[in-house]
């Protein structure tokens, strides 16, 4: 069985850390050079950076920054926010990251997953999608959280994968920064869609949380808010899951 993952996010906007709960009341975390080393050095399995105001402001990645952070780290790294186009992942990838993730522009232009895998390999894709239940649907939202598409969730995560994804960041937004616990059924029902890794995001509030997203189907669990703010170490984080059964790296 491969080993689960633990992954800690960066949410960047105006070259600083931030969390907000549902994607809104965003308050500050630090340094994302200084975040990466620590999580680095307490052995994340990965690093999420995403310049979460980017597709809003219509711009491109902050790749100086993106350069800074891989100089710090030696985990694999991916970067999301503002990759539009396979010149923008690929100008992503020379600044230091390992994989790219996309969301507004692959709701814009679905092929764009599918030029990216025959450019990078489908192993740098990351397909972000961001769902909120909403008339009891599943509804993918964009940039940023303030658009609809119209899109149901799992039929999305099954189009992303058959375009050549390599693997889903999923994020409940209605878990989104509550520390309520992931939403299980959301995972369950994306697990049973597709056959590629499904990362959990949305909704950590303590390590039992990661537990229960693994047992839904997860791949690997994001988390901020647990590792941002509230004590909850790597380490421990490790020595639970590991307690409890679960595959991880020593």
């Amino acid at each position: 069985m491969l080993a689960r993952r633990i992954i800690p996010c960066l949410d960047v906007a105006d070259g600083r850390v931030v969390k907000g709960i549902h994607f809104e009341s965003l308050r500050d975390a630090g340094d994302p050079v200084e975040q990466a080393a620590r999580y680095d050095a307490e052995g994340a399995d990965e690093l999420v950076f995403l310049d979460i105001s980017a597709s809003p402001d219509a711009r491109r990645t902050t790749l100086d920054m993106v350069s800074r952070v891989a100089e710090t780290i030696f985990i694999p790294f991916t970067v999301g926010g503002g990759i539009r186009a396979v010149a923008d992942a690929g100008a992503a990838l020379r600044a230091g990251a390992d994989k790219v993730a996309v969301n507004t522009a692959a709701v814009r232009d679905p092929s764009l997953v599918s030029r990216l895998a025959d450019s990078f390999g489908s192993q740098c894709v990351v397909a972000a999608v961001d769902v909120r239940r909403t008339g009891g649907r599943l509804a993918v939202m964009i940039n940023g959280g303030r658009e609809a598409t119209g899109l149901d969730g799992i039929g999305w995560l099954a189009e992303l994968a058959s375009l050549g994804a390599g693997e889903i960041l999923l994020t409940s937004m209605d878990r989104d920064g509550t520390g309520t616990g992931y939403d299980l059924d959301l995972l369950r029902a994306a697990a049973a869609a597709v056959s590629i890794p499904v990362i959990a995001s949305g909704g950590a509030g303590g390590l039992p949380h990661l537990a229960e997203a693994l047992d839904a189907g997860a791949h690997g669990v994001l988390a901020a808010t647990i590792f941002h703010y509230q004590g909850s170490s790597l380490p421990e984080a490790r020595a639970y899951l590991r307690a409890q059964g679960y595959p991880v790296r020593p």
